[in-house]
């Protein structure tokens, strides 16, 4: 009888231990200076294409900048796809150049404020991504600012 009981026990006790946050569930880092983060993208679930808002802050100084990077990773933290800057949010008032617009946000310097990422569904070969879930992550100043999980569908 004993061992009817072991695994249910097993499960729920394992269940009752999970960390805070687990794997690809959406996390924000600490604030600070120069800290960056990730809005909800719209539409989700999407198809063909979702936009990305994603701020970075700053103290006081709004004439700094920083090296911002986004990743697009597939459920197995394998790169999936660019992420290109559409620019400014649109209730932004941010002034960034427009020759960075549609560049993709690698390395990218920019200054305080809002900002809107692209991801046309395309894996980097040109061809369509699967349907599935997938995970981005923001750094700033190549410290990990957050994630979240975006779901593409066909």
């Amino acid at each position: 009888m004993f061992h009817r009981w072991a695994a249910p026990v097993l499960v729920l006790a394992l269940c009752a231990m999970t960390p805070k946050y687990a794997a690809g569930q959406e996390t924000q880092s600490p604030r600070g200076p120069g800290a960056g983060k990730l809005g909800r993208n719209h539409p989700n679930p999407f198809n063909p294409d979702t936009k990305i808002p994603f701020s970075i802050e700053c103290s006081g100084n709004t004439t700094e900048t920083h090296v911002v990077t986004m990743r697009l990773l597939n459920i197995l933290a394998q790169p999936a796809g660019t992420l290109v800057l559409l620019g400014p949010a649109a209730n932004s008032t941010t002034s960034a150049t427009s020759s960075l617009n549609g560049s993709p946000v690698a390395n990218l310097r920019l200054a305080c404020g809002a900002y809107e990422a692209l991801w046309s569904g395309k894996a980097d070969g040109g061809r369509e991504a699967a349907s599935g879930t997938y995970i981005v992550q923001l750094f700033v100043d190549n410290k990990y600012s957050g994630s979240l999980r975006i779901y593409y569908r066909k």
